[in-house]
């Protein structure tokens, strides 16, 4: 059989062509957006540990340790025409209108505004407004997949409450590493996230364990005598100086899990 005069060249751009597309399907540009099918809070991204608590939105926490965690402060200007503008400066954070709805990476995401209470805007830059009167204005940060980054189960926020011409900063949230540090763990059967490590710490320093379980127990610091009993789905924290030296294991009674490894040096 006869063929057609070109053929040749054109099977071979075609599998050129192939081969280029299938690279592009195994090793394409990485994207943060959860998979279809799935929620803003299954999406692929595993940074912090995801709380059964829920903001007044009915958005969850997303837990960090304090020291990776961002921070941000709000300050209000009146405007000229009428109302407020609100400039934000933050820690740690930058602002990521492209990734929104993707997973949940340190460092990214938006803000809300909350004014009385009550969610009125997103900032996707570190700029907005808020209409006039006396108000009080809440700025929350959020990661790409909607979930309120927190520290110790609190929401990372800054207050300003808005009054006449003028605007007064309310005390910022707590920041647990300003008077020590904070191990935040979870149960899920027999596994603990993250796995059994070991802390290390300074005498005197302070320590917060916060625990949350699927099921009743009690968790014990060995040396220190130190219990936290535990309820289903229920973040509990237990908090304590390191003033003895040596090894000392957390656990839980009732299942026997070995939680983390307390150094203190």
């Amino acid at each position: 059989m006869t063929r057609p005069r070109g053929a040749a060249p054109l099977l071979s751009l075609a599998a050129v062509l192939a081969a280029a597309l299938a690279l592009t399907g195994c090793g394409g540009r990485a994207t943060t957006h959860h998979k279809p099918g799935t929620t803003h809070q299954e999406a692929t991204g595993s940074s912090g540990t995801l709380l059964p608590t829920q903001d007044e939105g009915g958005h969850r926490l997303r837990e960090l340790p304090a020291a990776d965690a961002p921070a941000v402060r709000a300050e209000a200007r009146p405007d000229p025409e009428g109302g407020w503008n609100v400039h934000l400066t933050v820690e740690r954070f930058r602002f990521t209108p492209e990734s929104t709805g993707g997973a949940a990476l340190p460092g990214r995401g938006h803000a809300r505004l909350l004014v009385d209470g009550r969610e009125t805007a997103r900032l996707y830059g570190p700029w907005g407004y808020v209409p006039p009167g006396a108000h009080t204005l809440t700025v929350r940060l959020h990661a790409d997949d909607h979930t309120a980054w927190a520290v110790a189960g609190t929401p990372v926020q800054a207050t300003v409450r808005l009054d006449g011409g003028s605007a007064t900063s309310a005390p910022p949230s707590p920041r647990p590493t300003d008077t020590g540090r904070t191990v935040t763990l979870t149960i899920k059967g027999t596994t603990v996230e993250p796995p059994p490590s070991r802390v290390e710490l300074k005498k005197g320093e302070r320590l917060t364990l916060r625990v949350t379980g699927d099921r009743a127990d009690t968790v014990h610091v060995h040396g220190y005598d130190r219990e936290l009993p535990l309820r289903p789905g229920t973040p509990a924290t237990l908090t304590l100086t390191a003033d003895r030296t040596g090894l000392f294991e957390v656990e839980t009674h009732e299942s026997g899990l070995v939680l983390t490894q307390l150094v203190v040096r």
